[in-house]
């Protein structure tokens, strides 16, 4: 069976630099065999790649885009503080925050891009809890932002 890393590669992806917080905070924070990220926006190179909200200036498959950076971003942190991408052994939990105009009801669509991902990374230890949820704005005006509960191996 291949590693995480390995079937990231695979897909193709690597794991960006972490982003350096822009606030009172780190972007992640082991506890037991838990890693808990903070919320990860779709950002590489320091810059958004995306803004706006979902169902006006940013449509659905670029929120998911946006998702899958998100998760990437979110997997970093996590790898960061637990010794590296192949000491994750499940993913538990996931938050997905989605700005959005009132009408849009399709978050579950736009989390499912990182749930995805998480599956095809990890497997069946991919799957997760999760939730998805419309807001009316998130930080430096991007359409996505996701948390995640990640277990560690020794």
């Amino acid at each position: 069976m291949s590693t995480p890393s390995q079937q990231l590669a695979a897909l193709g992806l690597e794991l960006p630099q972490v982003a350096a917080p822009v606030g009172s905070y780190v972007p992640a924070k082991r506890v037991g065999e838990l890693v808990f990220t903070s919320g990860q926006i779709p950002v590489a190179g320091g810059k958004p790649t995306v803004t706006g909200k979902v169902g006006d200036a940013v449509s659905l498959a670029q929120a998911q885009e946006a998702a899958k950076l998100c998760a990437l971003n979110a997997l970093a942190a996590a790898a960061g503080v637990c010794g590296g991408l192949d000491r994750i052994v499940a993913i538990e939990r996931v938050c997905v925050f989605v700005a959005c105009v009132p009408a849009f009801t399709e978050q579950p669509k736009v989390a499912n891009a990182a749930s995805d991902l998480f599956f095809s990374v990890f497997g069946e230890a991919g799957r997760h809890v999760r939730s998805a949820v419309g807001v009316p704005v998130l930080p430096l005006d991007v359409p996505v932002e996701l948390e995640l509960i990640a277990r560690i191996g020794s």
